[in-house]
């Protein structure tokens, strides 16, 4: 597994504590969540958009691939 070193401001790293401390979960556990979740949200966004231009620009994408 690769590591990552993430700065955090002062703020930012007490509510990060603070919301794992709740959880019962690390703070590293907290972070790795909201990145999966925010790398899944952010697929789905690029698919769509990739869908859109594709279904938008299908009878040139037919046309190239001739």
């Amino acid at each position: 597994m690769s590591e990552l070193l993430l700065p955090l401001d002062p703020a930012l790293r007490t509510a990060l504590d603070d919301l794992a401390d709740a959880q019962g979960r690390t703070p590293e556990e907290v972070a790795l969540h909201a990145v999966r979740g925010y790398l899944r949200q952010e697929s789905g966004r690029v698919r769509a958009v990739a869908e859109g231009l594709a279904r938008q620009h299908a009878d040139l994408l037919r046309r190239l691939g001739e």
